[in-house]
């Protein structure tokens, strides 16, 4: 009984498929480009926000005249 115990977890440390032989490379323009695209998408939130809050302080302006 011991002894499947002991094979399957030799075989399991045999052939790791997890293990990449070739590194992989990255290209800094493609992060640049990543980091400039998320920058757009905060700025836009942060710019619908802002205007939301503006045009809601502004109803509530009116409505109280």
């Amino acid at each position: 009984m011991s002894t499947e115990s002991f094979n399957r977890t030799s075989e399991i440390i045999e052939t790791p498929s997890y293990v990449s032989k070739t590194p992989k490379r990255v290209d800094v323009g493609v992060l640049k480009q990543r980091l400039l695209e998320e920058k757009k998408k905060e700025k836009v939130k942060r710019t619908i926000i802002l205007s939301s809050v503006v045009v809601s302080l502004g109803a509530l302006t009116l409505l109280t005249y």
